[in-house]
């Protein structure tokens, strides 16, 4: 094709690739934020919902963790909005985002088990899609 155009793209500029597997991904993107938003809203309100170990190597202030992951929960939305409108710079930041989430909610198990390892499910489910899917389009 002339000019390195392939077929089935709407030009330079735009990224005309299929909406499926972005608006598959794009949704959990954004209901992992939405959970990592309440988790720390209620870590920042100092909730009596978390417990505190006694004895654990990340122990943190409850407010500290609520501020980790309430930054995370805005950051995790604001990738799955740019997943859903397919920007090009959503793909690979889902990637990073999802990983950084991954980590954090396994570093906070201790203080609400069930909450973290559901979210961390959906993370590892959108890391592993998000990465074969960066990995089919490069």
């Amino acid at each position: 094709m002339p000019h390195g155009a392939r077929r089935g793209t709407a030009g330079a500029g735009t990224d005309a690739r299929p909406a499926g597997p972005m608006r598959y991904f794009g949704v959990p993107l954004l209901l992992s934020g939405v959970l990592s938003v309440l988790q720390g809203i209620a870590g920042i309100a100092e909730d009596r919902l978390y417990g505190v170990p006694r004895h654990y190597e990340y122990r943190f202030d409850l407010t500290s963790w609520g501020w980790i992951h309430l930054v995370v929960g805005v950051a995790l939305i604001l990738v799955g909005v740019g997943v859903l409108q397919a920007v090009s710079w959503g793909r690979p930041a889902s990637v990073t985002v999802a990983a950084i989430s991954l980590v954090t909610q396994f570093m906070f198990i201790p203080y609400y088990p069930l909450w973290s390892i559901s979210v961390m499910t959906l993370d590892l489910i959108i890391l592993w899609g998000m990465a074969r899917l960066v990995a089919s389009l490069n």
